[in-house]
């Protein structure tokens, strides 16, 4: 809220000095709360990312963490490029579905639909889980590749 000043000539020498410290005091106001709010967030998410990393990291010295692998499946169905959106949606409630019974050791990172195959990413302990996941789906796994390494245009830099 900006304050209304009534000049007052014995007061114009003190008017501007009121008014910067009134604006000063508003912008402060508005941007500390911006940055209370912004810290905040940087916080919850460095914590999100800490609580995930600890989540994910057994500190067992009697067991060892498996490290998920990703995974390049090839599944050939015929006319995969003329499913419907209501097909692929039903194709993806099923595939998450069993994911959601199998845990956070197999997790799918996307899909590529093209004319009879689809190409999905995975993320694995084990090309064993890609295959029961398949199984358990319903789904064909005509090729399970791990990926060695990932190569872009920023690659050639």
């Amino acid at each position: 809220m900006i304050e209304r000043f009534v000049i007052v000539p014995r007061l114009m020498p003190v008017l501007p000095l009121t008014y910067l410290i009134t604006l000063k005091k508003m912008f402060m106001n508005t941007f500390a709360k911006n940055h209370f709010v912004l810290i905040g967030l940087m916080l919850f998410a460095g914590l999100t990312a800490t609580a995930q990393k600890t989540a994910t990291t057994d500190n067992s010295k009697t067991t060892k963490a498996t490290e998920m692998k990703t995974y390049v499946i090839e599944r050939e169905i015929p006319g995969a490029g003329k499913l419907t959106a209501e097909q692929l949606k039903g194709i993806s409630q099923t595939s998450c579905s069993v994911l959601k019974e199998m845990g956070p050791k197999i997790q799918w990172v996307h899909s590529y639909v093209t004319g009879n195959k689809i190409y999905c990413i995975y993320k694995a302990e084990s090309e064993e889980l890609i295959r029961e996941h398949a199984k358990k789906g319903g789904f064909p796994a005509n090729s399970i590749s791990e990926v060695a390494t990932v190569i872009s245009p920023a690659t050639a830099n």
